[in-house]
């Protein structure tokens, strides 16, 4: 059974999800927050298999509750994956270097959200296609064009596609390989860039300009 916590400071968001988590028949809502202090609080005591969080909460932000749960240094970091109206480009951008497992808008339906939770148990990331959009025309930190983190060019073509939201088959599909290959050149490149998700192998490519 995959636990869920959601933390929200809006009631009917946090009992939208709660439906749609609990239709499901292998996940169930552990817990509930309505600030970001709740958040943490709940995440420590009930340590759920995944978070569901808001950014703007009362108290503490979700990027912070963010940080404290899943950030650079957090032994056993929880997953969370953010849902967002996603209306700061900035915020999005900080969470990537937080530890998200993934970034959903809040429109984005039923199952978008089931497949997110999904994506954060299995060690993998779901990015919203209107954010990688989004974060795609204003992340503008460039690295260099030079940097290119020591991968070879078979696993730049990977980091390209994983950037742009590819599962591991689409992936597979596109550069007539294995999908166990694709994993295989995932891990290879988590290693040498010290990437812990898909998440962060995105923000490396964007802040690059390796998909322009």
């Amino acid at each position: 059974m995959i636990r869920v916590l959601i933390a929200d400071d809006q009631a009917m968001v946090r009992t939208g999800f709660g439906m749609i988590i609990g239709a499901q028949p292998d996940m169930e809502v552990v817990g509930e927050a309505s600030d970001g202090v709740e958040a943490v609080a709940a995440a420590r005591r009930l340590r759920p298999d995944v978070a569901l969080m808001d950014i703007r909460m009362p108290r503490m932000d979700g990027l912070e509750a963010l940080r404290l749960l899943a950030g650079p240094g957090v032994q056993d970091p929880l997953k969370v994956v953010v849902v967002t109206t996603f209306d700061l480009d900035e915020y999005v951008h900080q969470a990537l270097r937080n530890g998200a497992a993934g970034f959903l808008l809040k429109d984005s339906g039923p199952a978008l959200l089931i497949e997110a939770v999904r994506a954060a148990v299995s060690g993998d990331a779901l990015i919203s296609p209107s954010i990688t959009v989004r974060l795609l025309e204003h992340l503008t930190t460039p690295a260099g064009p030079s940097d290119d983190g020591g991968l070879s060019p078979r696993e730049l073509d990977v980091v390209r596609l994983t950037a742009r939201g590819r599962t591991n088959a689409e992936i597979a599909t596109e550069l007539f390989i294995s999908i166990g290959t694709v994993k295989t050149h995932l891990g290879s490149i988590h290693g040498k860039l010290g990437t812990r998700n898909r998440v962060e192998i995105a923000a490396w490519a964007w802040e690059r300009r390796l998909l322009g």
